[in-house]
C-alpha cells in the first residue's frame, strides 16, 4: 500500500502544501488544499488520483509529476530500541 492511497484531500490541514515535482524537467510548484478543491467533489480524491491528474506547469512541458507533503512544523524521527 502506498501512503498516497490512504490520504484524501479532505484529510489535509487547511493551508498545508503539496510539493509537485515534474519527472521530466524537474520543475517544482506547490498546491494547497484550496487549489485542489476547485469543486466540492474534488475533496474526496485520494492523493494518488491528484498526482495522476496533475501535469507540469512549466511552459511547454506538461509532463507527469510526483507529489510530496510539505511539513511546516518541526519533525521528529522515531527512535526505538530494546531495553
Amino acid at each position: 500500500m502506498n501512503w498516497k492511497r490512504n490520504i484524501q484531500v479532505r484529510d489535509l490541514d487547511p493551508g498545508q502544501r503539496l510539493e509537485v515535482t515534474c519527472k521530466s524537467c524537474g520543475h517544482v510548484h506547490y498546491l494547497t488544499r484550496e487549489a485542489i478543491c476547485s469543486s466540492p467533489e474534488r475533496e474526496f480524491l485520494y492523493l494518488d488520483e491528484v498526482e495522476r491528474d496533475t501535469v507540469c506547469k512549466a511552459r511547454g512541458c506538461r509532463g507527469a509529476v510526483r507529489i510530496a507533503i510539505i511539513g511546516d512544523g518541526p519533525t521528529s524521527a522515531f527512535v526505538g530500541g530494546m531495553a
